[in-house]
């Protein structure tokens, strides 16, 4: 591949599951791929890509963790023998851990802001800058209770940064649906790069208890396909896979 059309990849979480597999598809189809697991290396991280190859052209916000503890059976029982549009899944019970959901927050939309602002001068050197954020399903406005949070955070002419973190500071169980509130904002303000989050489906990783239907590679595909999205694409989208829904 020529120097002047090489692709530059960051994949946060990248050491299993879906960010693993997503970074194998990434380099099959030619992009160098660095993963970031420790978020504390942010600023190393920048540096390095600055220095190395002096742009960044994909960024893939992957690295989650779950913001409360679920019972594996009671998950396993919730889910066994149904389709994933079957499942219930604001039934399953949780174990309130208030210290998880703390660490949840940091690491789930903290840690994508932090590493987003971090490589943004980057990926504005791009000829082709994308942005993907990794979510759910479970995240979606239709799937939360009506209050204040829904409220602002389904008003996306008014969403601003402060505002998605004056409802993180009143429910922290909210912090799902914040990535996706972020992820708009960012495609209004960069309207050159190309946006989107994503739920990559109901795969077969350590998350969901192996229970996925999904295999990681199948899983890695939509972020992969929203990574190498030709100009002209969507940009500020919610995807279930490929498939574009609402917020």
């Amino acid at each position: 591949m020529a120097e002047t059309t090489k692709r530059y990849a960051v994949v946060t979480g990248a050491n299993k599951g879906v960010g693993f597999g997503t970074v194998k598809q990434l380099a099959s189809n030619g992009v160098t791929v660095l993963d970031a697991t420790d978020p504390s290396s942010i600023t190393s991280l920048a540096d390095f890509v600055k220095t190395q190859f002096g742009k960044l052209d994909i960024l893939v916000n992957n690295a989650a963790i779950a913001g409360s503890q679920v019972n594996p059976e009671d998950f396993r029982s919730a889910v066994s023998g149904k389709k994933p549009e079957e499942i219930r899944w604001g039934e399953i019970p949780t174990i309130p851990n208030y210290k998880l959901a703390e660490e949840s927050l940091k690491t789930n939309y903290y840690g994508t802001k932090r590493v987003t602002e971090a490589l943004l001068p980057l990926l504005q050197l791009s000829d082709s800058p994308r942005i993907v954020n990794v979510s759910s399903v479970v995240s979606k406005l239709m799937n939360f209770p009506n209050g204040w949070a829904k409220e602002v955070l389904s008003d996306a002419e008014s969403l601003t940064e402060e505002r998605i973190d004056a409802v993180l500071a009143e429910h922290l169980e909210d912090l799902k649906q914040a990535v996706n509130a972020y992820t708009r904002i960012l495609a209004k303000k960069y309207p050159n790069f190309y946006i989107n989050c994503v739920s990559p489906g109901f795969v077969n990783t350590d998350i969901t208890f192996n229970t996925g239907t999904l295999t990681i590679e199948e899983g890695a595909e939509s972020l992969v396909w929203l990574a190498l999205l030709p100009s002209g694409g969507p940009t500020g989208h919610f995807f279930s896979r490929k498939e574009a829904t609402p917020f």
